[in-house]
């Protein structure tokens, strides 16, 4: 089930908020979390039930795993050795488990194109969210190893892997922010957090509806004929992934984080305005920021982070960002996108120039902020031209594209956007001025685009929250975008991070 989708907003949604007030309203102990696993489930096994045994049996596993932990309670703290074989069984387990459904097609891929061999692929489909929900586990089970994690009963466990807004996509939450949420006796209506969550849901969606949509149209257009772009098309291709990108994946956690208020329940901040970033590393402290915390925490840090010299620390930070591509999925254009992200990375941390407020102690050359922010949005937008290809031969012929000037192909590129909102205007171009409309399309992408550009360098959506939550006009104006979301539902898609 997907957010932007009519059984969610109008037959979930209600019943999952109905049940889970109403039966904390009555004080029934543990029944609303027996509730609230059991819709998480439904939300997470809606598309294909098959899903719902491998999430169940990881639950399991992991709990068994921490229950082993507390009955041997004091015999792990007496013997270190038996903590270390917990943590590498489930270390082994989690990412065995990840790795026979993300990625044993593209393990038996490479085994037949190394050594000839001829093993037949699985072709194995991707369960809904197993990047997400393993990681999750992971941060758990190895703070249990590690003592800095309470052991806790099979349901309250099951709400926290399950918890439906963050399931499949994200934020990866930590045991710390939500366990001692799910726990709390009394969860009583909050007017104010749930009208806080209803802007945030809403502001999401419409990231998601009327931004990332209509760009991935360009896109789509763009990447199934990659060798008829040229210079200027594609430009504009590139350009609108980066926004689709980032209102397809910033719009979900929105939402993440605005339902999970709705249902009294903080999640933690996923993206922070990251294209105002002056570097790529401090991109990375405000794009995915979950997954960095994650990663940072559990490889990072224990690879020795930097305190084991600056050669070791540029070491770590390879390491880190090549793990990240291998996370986000199967091929070697993501092993290529993380190796590539983590040099300018490390280019980045060796300071040799710096920007204001970008996060430096002392580069050797700063320069104005504003420049920094231009040159990171372009080279992440360059990065992830490898991200979004389908392999890196495609990857390779958009970078060629830059290169072969005009053609007029970006007209063809204007022609395949159709916005409901200027439906009739175009019409009446066609039928008065046809021979303008090529003009009027390429007016339309270059609107677009510079809309593109206005909205992240604005608020982001809890700033927009923040600021205007009070003002009289804006509840109308949340209630319009609902409603216009709503009726839009007809031509959305996935989001982007499904995939991974």
């Amino acid at each position: 089930m997907t957010f932007n989708s009519y059984i969610f907003i109008l037959v979930f949604l209600p019943l999952a908020l109905l049940g889970w007030y109403g039966l904390n309203y009555i004080k029934l102990k543990k029944i609303p979390l027996l509730f609230i696993t059991g819709m998480s489930l439904w939300f997470y096994g809606y598309f294909n039930p098959s899903y719902l045994w491998i999430i169940i049996s990881t639950i399991l596993c992991n709990y068994l795993l921490s229950l082993f932990l507390e009955r041997r309670k004091e015999q792990v703290s007496q013997s270190p050795f038996v903590k270390t074989v917990v943590m590498i069984a489930a270390i082994l387990l989690n990412l065995g488990i990840l790795f026979y459904y993300k990625y044993f097609d593209f393990f038996l891929e490479n085994i037949n194109a190394v050594f000839g061999a001829d093993h037949s692929l699985r072709h194995i489909i991707l369960p809904l969210g197993i990047s997400f929900f393993t990681f999750q586990q992971l941060s758990y089970i190895i703070d249990r190893c590690l003592g800095k994690a309470e052991h806790t009963d099979l349901l309250t466990y099951s709400a926290f892997v399950t918890f439906f807004p963050q399931l499949v996509a994200g934020p990866i939450v930590l045991h710390s922010e939500l366990i001692p949420q799910l726990k709390k006796e009394e969860k009583r209506f909050n007017p104010d957090m749930f009208y806080d969550g209803l802007i945030c849901f809403v502001l999401g969606l419409t990231k998601k509806v009327i931004l990332a949509d209509n760009f991935a149209i360009i896109v789509n257009h763009g990447y199934d004929n990659p060798i008829l772009l040229d210079t200027f098309s594609t430009l504009a291709v590139i350009v609108a992934y980066a926004f689709e990108l980032y209102f397809d994946f910033s719009g979900y956690s929105d939402m993440a984080i605005g339902l999970g208020k709705m249902f009294g329940i903080e999640l933690p901040v996923n993206f922070r305005s990251p294209y105002k970033a002056a570097t790529l590393k401090e991109l990375w402290t405000r794009w995915h920021m979950t997954l960095t915390r994650f990663l940072s925490t559990y490889v990072y840090y224990p690879l020795g982070g930097s305190r084991k010299g600056k050669v070791r620390r540029y070491i770590n930070i390879l390491i880190v960002f090549t793990l990240s591509g291998i996370w986000h999925g199967a091929s070697w254009n993501f092993v290529l996108w993380g190796f590539i992200t983590g040099l300018i990375v490390v280019w980045n941390s060796m300071e040799i120039i710096g920007y204001p407020n970008d996060g430096s102690k002392s580069p050797k050359l700063k320069l104005p902020r504003p420049i920094g922010v231009i040159l990171t949005f372009i080279g992440f937008s360059l990065s992830i031209v490898i991200f979004r290809s389908p392999d890196l031969k495609t990857a390779g012929q958009m970078f060629a594209n830059l290169g072969k000037g005009w053609t007029g192909n970006i007209y063809r590129i204007a022609d395949v956007i159709e916005l409901p909102e200027i439906y009739v205007l175009k019409q009446a171009v066609t039928m008065l001025a046809p021979q303008m409309l090529q003009l009027f399309n390429l007016l339309v992408l270059i609107v677009m685009l510079i809309a593109g550009f206005y909205i992240c360098s604005r608020k982001n959506s809890l700033e927009i929250c923040e600021k205007y939550r009070k003002k009289a006009w804006f509840p109308p104006v949340i209630v319009l975008l609902l409603v216009y979301c709503i009726i839009s539902f007809s031509q959305v898609s996935t989001f982007i991070y499904f995939n991974f």
